[in-house]
């Protein structure tokens, strides 16, 4: 049986401060206090996996040894069919800015013009499925592991719509829907997002 969390902290694996406030949202009714690992310096691991569940354990791992304390990774990402799985794993990569396009850092609007060129390069009949996974990871200090991934399926819109999400938020449809993520709001995101997929899981082992 898979090792169940008790009170107490629980260091989030992540220097995004848009996931934290998701994950801290989604754990604050089972009595979590949720610290980033930001908060608490602890470096960022190389994500060397090829696959969501390699690197959210990665992660986890890296927090929970460093910290001392029960860590939880998310890996998650955007897989465009048409794009073979694309960006999939790279997710967050193709939104680096190269030291010759200006200053460091993220740009989630390039990232998700780059997918969309990709996109029109083949042609106006392409299909626009995608879906976002996500994996997430909890480790102990100890070593043990458990994995809960979830995943929404829905399309990609072009322009950009929308302010409330973060990453490739404005730019996907849910299925069944016709906002973007970046449109809901948050509480009905959480309510349907892959990130929500896998906490049901990870919840229904956890705390049932």
């Amino acid at each position: 049986m898979t090792r169940r969390l008790g009170p107490g902290s629980l260091v989030i694996a992540t220097h995004n401060a848009g996931k934290l406030k998701e994950i801290s949202a989604l754990l604050e009714p089972h009595g979590l206090k949720c610290l980033s690992a930001g908060s608490l310096g602890l470096p960022e691991p190389a994500e060397t996996g090829t696959t969501f569940v390699q690197n959210a354990l990665l992660k986890a791992h890296a927090a929970a040894q460093a910290s001392g304390i029960v860590a939880l990774a998310d890996d998650s990402g955007l897989a465009v069919e048409a794009l073979d799985g694309r960006p999939g794993v790279y997710t967050a990569d193709w939104a680096e800015r190269q030291w010759f396009e200006g200053s460091a850092g993220r740009d989630w609007f390039m990232a998700m013009g780059k997918v969309e060129g990709m996109l029109q390069e083949r042609g106006p009949e392409v299909s626009r499925a995608a879906a976002f996974h996500c994996v997430l990871a909890l480790a102990w200090p100890e070593g043990e592991s458990a994995v809960y991934e979830g995943r929404v399926a829905g399309s990609l819109a072009w322009p950009p719509r929308g302010t409330l999400g973060f990453g490739y938020d404005p730019v996907f449809v849910p299925a069944g829907m016709e906002q973007t993520f970046a449109e809901l709001d948050p509480a009905e995101k959480h309510r349907i997002s892959h990130r929500a997929d896998a906490f049901a899981k990870l919840v229904a082992e956890q705390f049932a």
